[in-house]
């Protein structure tokens, strides 16, 4: 056996199709010095011709002859009949005659066709035709006139017949049948079911091809499928391994260099992609070697297939993933920038509440998925010992939502030092959010407590009305007539009115946004009236004394409320009155 031979220099990869040329001509060099050494060897030793002696042209047409016809058909392994060319007396084709059958074709006969529908035997020569009268309607008559006629063999070809039976039904059989000359008969045979019907139809579905290039004598032969799935005509000749090379996009040459270059100097398997210039189509490419036993790679062989769709489709896939990643950045940096912002804006309670009369809490629940909305609260204590409450809404989720809320919020934070009533400040803060522009509206209770009467005033602007729990029963805040207001933002210059509220030692007042209560398709009623049922369910037996009590009343009544799906902010701000009762309450 010969030594494998170390790669030459010049098969070292490069980047264009020139490098793969000088691969595939040192790959030849190599086959020819393996030839040559092998033609040294064989010349060296002559081969002696059995019996010692040679054999003429007369002794092979005898021992011809000594084979009998009957034993010849038997012999092929195909399925096959006889047939005798009849001419007329011009010496034109005038029919064909069936003569009989190999044992192949009586099996098949017997695994295909139920013997009521076989023709009876036939003892002497018959026209092929009446014997199967179908297949006069098929390629079968061309392809005798041609094998005849030209003395090459026709096909193999699809060809559909059937035979009828007894009952009507007839069976159907499709065969891919060849046709070959033989003297003055002809040899029809076949195979059972459309082999290449099939694998043609197989490699375009599925666009995969095969070729196989021999580096012995340049000869290259592909599939079916080949031009098809490398988009070239029907009659091209399969293209050599450079102009495959040329037919692709800049990169092609080299990654089938690459490839190529360990198929024949490392006797490996590899596998490349290739994109065809023409279209921007994506062929997969494996090959293998093949090799004499002691010699060198002397062929390569491929399979391809087009996986331009499936490219195609992880590269949407792909971007769709990079975009949707890039989306959830966003949100996820506007939900820190939003979240960093209302921490900044809702801070705890400012001081002690207790001198004045009161302790609060509050719980806020933030939307599930946008992550932060438009809540908003404040609570501070004003000169002259009042307190402010206030709740509110601004419209929408994000950043936008949360600088509108923080507008709203400092601006009422400022303009409540003037000391002007609840009516004058909420007529403020509306003419503010209109000249933010149309989409910032926002919806609010404000109210001011006066500790020395035990008196809650407040407006209400588009938002619902507060709840009081008093003595275990809850209920919605009584609101003067014509106290209510549109949103804030809406109306520019509205005038909105108070509502007095007096609290009794104990009192709990709810104020909180729509989000807590408000769902999809509900009554907005009987939200209100389910709130107040949770009110006077966590608070029937009383709401414990101190803040932490009044904390975990808060988070009881939003825990019922809300859940994992949150799909809008719900806060809840709730504060409790500590003073006795007034000496005319009102």
């Amino acid at each position: 056996m010969a030594a494998r031979e170390k790669p030459e220099q010049d098969a070292r990869p490069r980047h264009d199709v020139r490098a793969l040329e000088e691969l595939l001509a040192s790959q030849r060099r190599r086959i020819g010095r393996y030839t040559a050494r092998a033609d040294r060897r064989t010349s060296r030793t002559p081969r002696p011709h059995p019996n010692g002696g040679g054999s003429g042209p007369a002794d092979v047409t005898a021992e011809v002859a000594a084979i009998g016809t009957r034993d010849l058909l038997d012999a092929l392994p195909l399925a096959a009949l006889l047939i005798r060319v009849v001419r007329d007396g011009g010496g034109r084709i005038a029919d064909y005659h069936y003569v009989t059958e190999n044992e192949a074709a009586v099996r098949y006969a017997d695994a295909v066709i139920p013997r009521e529908a076989r023709p009876p035997s036939a003892l002497r020569p018959v026209p092929l035709f009446d014997r199967f009268p179908s297949m006069a309607d098929t390629p079968v008559p061309r392809m005798l006139r041609d094998a005849f006629d030209s003395g090459r063999p026709q096909g193999p070809e699809p060809v559909e017949w059937y035979l009828p039976l007894p009952d009507g039904q007839a069976v159907r059989i499709h065969n891919e049948v060849t046709v070959t000359r033989c003297g003055e008969h002809l040899l029809l045979s076949w195979e059972r079911g459309h082999h290449t019907l099939l694998a043609r139809a197989a490699q375009q579905l599925a666009r995969v091809c095969w070729a196989e290039w021999n580096l012995g004598d340049d000869t290259a032969q592909g599939s079916e499928g080949l031009r098809h799935v490398l988009g070239l005509p029907a009659d091209a000749p399969v293209p050599t391994l450079p102009q495959l090379a040329a037919m692709t996009t800049a990169g092609g040459p080299d990654a089938l260099h690459r490839a190529l270059y360990d198929v024949f100097l490392r006797r490996r398997r590899a596998a490349c992609d290739l994109v065809l210039a023409d279209d921007g189509r994506v062929l997969s490419c494996v090959a293998e070697p093949v090799w004499l036993p002691g010699g060198p790679v002397w062929s390569v062989r491929a399979v391809m297939m087009d996986v331009t769709g499936d490219r195609r489709a992880r590269e949407r896939a792909a971007a769709a993933e990079l975009d949707a990643q890039a989306q959830r950045a966003q949100v996820h940096a506007l939900a820190d920038i939003s979240g960093a912002l209302r921490d900044a804006v809702l801070p705890h309670f400012e001081g002690e509440l207790s001198p004045y009369g009161l302790e609060a809490a509050a719980v806020y629940r933030p939307d599930s998925g946008s992550g932060v909305g438009g809540d908003w609260f404040k609570v501070r204590v004003l000169p002259g010992d009042r307190v402010l409450i206030a709740l509110g809404d601004a419209r929408g989720h994000g950043l936008q939502a949360v600088t509108l809320m923080a507008k709203l919020r400092y601006a009422l934070a400022g303009l409540s030092f003037t000391g002007r009533k609840v009516e004058q400040l909420t007529a403020w803060l509306n003419n503010v959010a209109c000249d933010d522009g149309r989409e910032s509206t926002a919806t609010a209770v404000i109210g001011r407590y006066h500790p020395e009467r035990c008196l809650l005033r407040w407006t209400c602007a588009g938002h619902p009305r507060p709840v009081l729990l008093r003595d275990g029963r809850a209920r919605v805040l009584w609101e003067a007539p014509g106290a209510g207001g549109p949103p804030l933002g809406v109306v520019p210059d509205q005038e909105y009115r108070a509502t007095e509220t007096v609290l009794l030692k104990g009192d709990v007042v709810l104020l909180y946004s729509d989000g807590l209560v408000e769902r999809r398709a509900h009554d907005p009623d009987a939200d209100t009236a389910r709130l107040v049922e949770e009110v006077a369910r966590a608070g029937g037996h009383g709401v414990g004394a101190g803040p932490a009590a009044l904390e975990r009343f808060a988070q009881t009544v939003v825990q019922a409320l809300t859940g994992p799906r949150q799909t809008d902010d719900a806060t809840l701000l709730a504060f409790r009155h500590l003073h006795g009762e007034p000496d005319r309450p009102r």
